[in-house]
């Protein structure tokens, strides 16, 4: 569909911000569905899965944020035609228009379609294997050209709800600026696959190996205090200060809207904690006086994983409740 958006209707007054609209797309089980309600519950007019030929219609008339979700399952789904669509909307300076990609690695999807009984949209009557592989392959070019790739392969859903929250706001974040996000996590369950900058704590010494912190996390004064008696620990945080007090007004400067900075340790739940606490103090301190502006938000991803909340914590693509497949969150 070739729309003239120079016709389209514009989003507010000349003055007021660009209306912004998420593209959500990614592979199916992937949580793409999770996404969207999320982005609902922000305030976004959601719509899922409508046909291609109407989705430019979609992007450029309405004044509300809108979340429009697309994957294979849509009616005439092209990737090229997709990207072609984006490049024109992208044009017309009323929209902020953002690609977000729900990706999950196959062992996840896998085991998402197995525990949902689901079958793959892909292959109805065949092995899951080959949906998921055709999918990677039809949508390949789409994740590539992607604004945002969420990895959920390992992921929570109150950590994406919390993700999503704190990128796509339609209050606080619609101003200038830059979110930061701050993410302590354990080395021995994986990286954060969202992270741009890392740093490693676990030269620092260990909480875990004092009977009595063992069981606090570094949110508690004694096993904070204990991190930071080590004599490397301000030498580093004053490092890693002055490295992000370089890079992030640069970011701003540049136009970035998310920068995320995960520190680790072994169990993720004592020095990376703690140092994520001072982190985000000092950098919610340092706000430069050039006008590069940027908000931080906080996230523990082990201690997430702790918190039971009436299944809800589960990953991304498994059942939240005893609802049956139905209510899986996908």
């Amino acid at each position: 569909m070739n729309a003239v958006l120079e016709d389209a209707p514009r989003a507010g007054s000349e003055s007021s911000a660009p209306r912004r609209v998420i593209l959500v797309t990614g592979l199916s089980g992937a949580g793409k569905a999770s996404i969207l309600r999320v982005l609902e519950d922000l305030g976004y007019e959601a719509i899922d899965n409508p046909p291609l030929q109407l989705m430019e219609d979609l992007l450029v008339r309405g004044e509300r944020p809108a979340a429009i979700g697309v994957d294979t399952r849509s009616r005439g789904f092209d990737a090229d035609c997709i990207l072609d669509t984006l490049a024109r909307v992208r044009r017309n300076p009323a929209m902020r228009l953002e690609l977000v990609f729900a990706h999950a690695d196959e062992a996840a999807l896998l085991r998402r379609y197995t525990e949902t009984r689901r079958r793959h949209p892909l292959a109805p009557t065949g092995r899951v294997i080959d949906g998921v592989a055709a999918e990677m392959a039809l949508t390949a070019r789409l994740r590539e050209a992607a604004d945002h790739v969420l990895d959920t392969s390992e992921l929570p859903l109150p950590m994406l709800r919390r993700m999503i929250e704190q990128r796509f706001s339609t209050h606080e974040h619609t101003g200038t600026g830059m979110t930061v996000s701050l993410m302590s996590f354990a080395y021995p369950a994986g990286l954060p696959r969202e992270a741009e900058l890392v740093f490693d704590a676990r030269f620092l010494r260990n909480p875990h190996y004092d009977p009595i912190l063992r069981p606090r996390t570094g949110l508690d004064p004694d096993v904070a205090a204990y991190v930071e008696a080590d004599p490397d620990f301000a030498p580093f945080m004053a490092k890693v200060t002055d490295l992000l007090t370089l890079l992030l007004p640069r970011f701003v400067q540049e136009g970035k809207k998310y920068a995320s900075i995960a520190i680790g340790c072994t169990g993720g739940r004592h020095r990376s904690v703690r140092i994520v606490q001072l982190l985000a103090e000092r950098l919610r301190e340092i706000q430069p006086a050039d006008g590069a502006v940027w908000r931080v938000a906080v996230t523990h991803r082990e201690l997430v994983r702790d918190v039971p909340q009436n299944g809800a914590n589960k990953g991304v693509g498994q059942e939240a409740n005893q609802g049956g497949p139905e209510q899986a969150v996908r």
